[in-house]
């Protein structure tokens, strides 16, 4: 059977494989569709329940019980409470992201290089972004997808004079039905799940699902296998326990949030375990504008500017989100946040991710739960501050009537005069909402064990058969979407274990499952 989901109270399920990988987002699963393309037998182990796009829900409250890992409940503690969001069901966050497309930039291989120690990545890790958005109809939005909202901010940035473009998605033929954060009914999101899993189980691999690990079993100093238990997706009720045996190697891609308490369970001693995470926060503005934007028809998101990468630090967006996810970004209740959610139509929410410098930790806390703590410095805050009057600018370049800056302790509304008052803003963290949802670290590579977890091969310094393969190893931010390059990481790493045993990835087995 190559897909076992649930499996109630009773005899323990024990499998054996190669290599058991655990998660099957963007680093999981293409570190296992790699091994076995190298004719290796793998198990990939998944947390979240198998959701086929068919039966994805229709409403963002059903997402975030259905896709979102713990309802989107996780927040920073710190100086600030925002949100860290990331997916739970086969295929991870590819589930409910965007599917940005963005190549590694070259100096982020120049800093691992001088500041960790890591070289010899950016000529692998590019290759198998080629070849991945070969795989995955890798494609500019369409101009039939792009929606109201996508050409305004085209329209602004270049009013306002700075560089933008369309963005390139992993996405076949996108029509434009604007659920990527809901999970896309129509199969064009080449999400994980759709794409790389089906072929490792063409391949002679299996997919355990609703199976969050509960260790990797390390025999001496040996990775022997990933034990836990099932757990139903809707009444949470635990099942039968199991146990995966890796005869060859382990790789834990469960995100730089639960990577990091996987390993701490399965007690790996590191003094870097758990430590430099870092994220992308990002926040956004709502322009009002005279005529309807439907911002909702259309790509979620389809338009970018890297334009403040390096200085201030910033990387611009569309993003469309649905009546009920804007009511918890507007300030007020009763009939003033319904009058306000009445010109929804007429809304355009443009937002900005931070390339920030603060540095956080992931540590376990009741029940096991983790605990993020993590707060911005006050350049971070000066740039997140500095972003949002860029796109308060930009919606009024665009022919916006006024701006919803979502600060406390301004006004709800600005006019086009009136922008200027963002920049005089407090930089009190607690004034601002945003939300992480680009996530690094945890379990970092590095060439010095004191201050990382992995080298750069992604084996975990001082144990044999344990490797990390996903975001969680990466020891900076990137200032760009980190999809691409987790996934050429993973798959770098992948090859490193096939060529030792004298074996190579081979080409693509069959067309996927994607229409």
């Amino acid at each position: 059977m190559s897909h076992l989901a649930y499996q109630p109270p009773g005899p323990a399920v024990e499998l054996e494989a190669d290599y058991v990988v655990v998660g099957s987002g963007a680093g999981g699963a293409m570190a296992a569709v790699t091994l076995a393309r190298g004719g290796a037998k793998v198990v990939v182990v998944e947390a979240g329940p198998w959701r086929d796009p068919e039966d994805y829900p229709s409403t963002a409250y059903a997402g975030l019980r259905d896709l979102f890992d713990d309802w989107g409940t996780l927040i920073t503690s710190g100086r600030a409470f925002w949100p860290v969001v990331q997916g739970r069901a086969v295929g991870g966050t590819t589930v409910i992201n965007s599917a940005i497309c963005v190549r590694t930039p070259g100096d982020i291989f120049d800093s691992w290089k001088k500041d960790h120690g890591i070289d010899g990545l950016a000529d692998s890790v590019w290759r198998y972004q080629d070849q991945i958005e070969r795989e995955l109809s890798v494609e500019e939005v369409p101009e039939r997808a792009r929606g109201h909202s996508n050409r305004l901010a085209i329209i602004g940035a270049e009013k306002v004079g700075y560089e933008s473009h369309v963005m390139r998605r992993y996405v076949k033929h996108c029509q434009g039905e604007g659920q990527c954060l809901q999970g896309c009914r129509g199969r064009r999101k080449q999400s994980t799940n759709i794409t790389y899993i089906p072929e490792v189980q063409r391949l002679g691999g299996q997919i355990l699902s609703c199976a969050p690990v509960e260790r990797v079993r390390i025999e001496g100093r040996t990775a022997v296998g990933v034990e836990g238990r099932f757990v139903h997706p809707a009444t949470k009720k635990k099942g039968a326990r199991y146990f995966v045996r890796a005869t060859k190697a382990v790789l834990v891609a469960a995100s730089a949030v639960h990577t990091p308490l996987i390993l701490m369970r399965s007690g790996v001693k590191s003094p870097a375990l758990g430590e430099h995470f870092r994220s992308h926060p990002g926040t956004g503005v709502f322009g009002l504008f005279d005529d309807p934007v439907d911002m909702n028809i259309g790509a979620t998101q389809g338009w970018a500017s890297t334009a403040f990468r390096e200085n201030p630090g910033l990387k611009l967006e569309t993003l469309a989100i649905p009546p009920e996810m804007v009511a918890s970004r507007l300030a007020g209740g009763g009939a003033e946040l319904t009058r306000r959610l009445s010109r929804y139509r007429h809304m355009a929410m443009w937002v900005h991710a931070v390339r920030a410098e603060s540095v956080g930790s992931v540590r376990p806390g009741l029940f096991g739960k983790p605990v993020v703590r993590y707060s911005f410095n006050r350049r971070d805050m000066e740039r997140l501050r500095k972003g949002l009057h860029i796109v308060a600018q930009t919606h009024i370049a665009a022919g916006a009537k006024a701006v919803v800056p979502g600060i406390f302790g301004l006004p709800y509304e600005l006019k086009a005069d009136e922008i200027d008052k963002i920049l005089e803003a407090s930089l009190e963290p607690r004034n601002y909402v945003a939300v992480l949802s680009h996530l690094f670290g945890g379990a970092v590579m590095g060439a010095d064990p004191a201050r990382s977890v992995v080298d750069g091969t992604g084996k975990v310094h001082g144990y044999e058969r344990l490797y990390v393969a996903d975001a969680a190893a990466l020891p900076t931010t990137l200032g760009v979407n980190p999809q691409h390059t987790i996934m050429g990481v993973a798959a770098t790493f992948a090859e490193g274990l096939l060529s030792a045993q004298g074996q190579k990835p081979k080409p693509r087995a069959s067309t996927p499952a994607a229409a």
